[in-house]
Formats: structure tokens, C-alpha cells, sequence
């Protein structure tokens, strides 16, 4: 956390010194992932400490210096669910934007996914030393109805339903 003092100088020419504190992040990525042959998607169960609860969402992950937002997805998505896209002509990203977090508070940018799979295998799971999730497979029904409170599950939850909407 960085505590700022910023001098402001308003239309008229009037400064004004404000104070903010601000937490300086790396980048990240949230992806919803769609089994194309299925149609169903990941749904993530997991402990947030800033809401204090256990909370469903999407896979999700910080950004290795120099790592690119795709490789960061994939290694991700690999890590905590144990799917692996069988090639790159398996797996399309959708982009669903780029946003902050909390652009008053942090300067942590989320880069928002889809990632349409046509086929994929299982391996192990690898999980931080402090990590647990539960993941599962569910159709787009129960995924809808899931509480995911999350802003970037929910933006990449609405581009989705658009997509789906434009198909029908």
C-alpha cells in the first residue's frame, strides 16, 4: 500500500492537496471457460479473504513479469482445474475488455476472457502452497444462477450471454 499525497490544480487555477492510499498490483486475469462439445463452463468455489467467505467465480490469476495475458490464462487455467487445451486450434480467446479493479483504490488491471475449448485433457492440478479451489463443470443454466459477486466473472459472465444471445 502507497500512501499518496497529490496536489490537484482545479478549472480555476485552485490547487488542492488530496491524500490517497493506493495498492500498487500486478496485472491479472479472469477467464470463463466454455466446453464447446458439453456446453457447459468452469465454476470455481473458493475463501476470499476480503469478503470473508467462501465465494463462487471463475478461474482466475496474477500475471508473471513479461508473461503474456493468453500464457497467463493457460498456466492458470492448468494450475488450479487441471485442463489443458489439446492444441491451438483446440481453444479461442475472446477478449471481453480490460479493466481496474478499483481504479480509486488500486492499480491492478484485469484482463477479462473467454476461452472456447473444442477439446481438452486433464492433468494434475498444482496449486500455491496456500491455495485450495473446488472446480467444477455446469451447464449454462447453473452458472447463470450461481452468486458470483465478483465484477470481472460477472463482466465476462455478460459478454458470454451476449454471445448467446446473438447465436439464438
Amino acid at each position: 500500500v502507497e500512501d499518496r499525497r497529490i496536489a490537484l490544480t482545479g478549472a480555476d487555477g485552485h490547487e488542492t492537496m488530496i491524500r490517497r492510499q493506493v495498492v500498487r498490483h500486478c496485472p491479472s486475469v479472469v477467464m470463463l471457460v466454455h466446453d464447446e462439445a458439453t456446453d457447459r463452463y468452469i465454476l470455481e468455489r473458493e475463501y476470499r479473504a476480503g469478503s470473508d467467505t467462501f465465494a463462487y467465480g471463475l478461474p482466475a490469476g496474477l500475471m508473471d513479469a513479461g508473461e503474456s495475458v493468453e500464457h497467463c490464462a493457460l498456466r492458470e487455467l492448468r494450475e488450479e482445474t487441471g485442463v489443458v487445451p489439446d492444441s491451438a486450434d483446440d481453444m479461442r480467446f475472446e477478449s471481453a475488455g480490460d479493466c481496474y479493479s478499483s481504479e480509486g483504490m488500486t492499480d491492478e488491471l484485469v484482463h477479462i476472457l473467454v476461452l472456447h475449448l473444442r477439446a481438452w485433457h486433464e492433468v494434475g492440478r498444482d496449486f500455491d502452497p496456500d491455495e485450495y479451489v473446488d472446480s467444477s463443470w455446469v451447464d449454462w443454466p447453473t452458472l447463470c444462477a450461481s452468486p458470483i459477486r465478483e465484477s470481472n466473472a460477472v463482466i465476462a459472465l455478460q459478454h458470454e450471454m451476449i454471445r448467446r444471445l446473438r447465436r439464438t
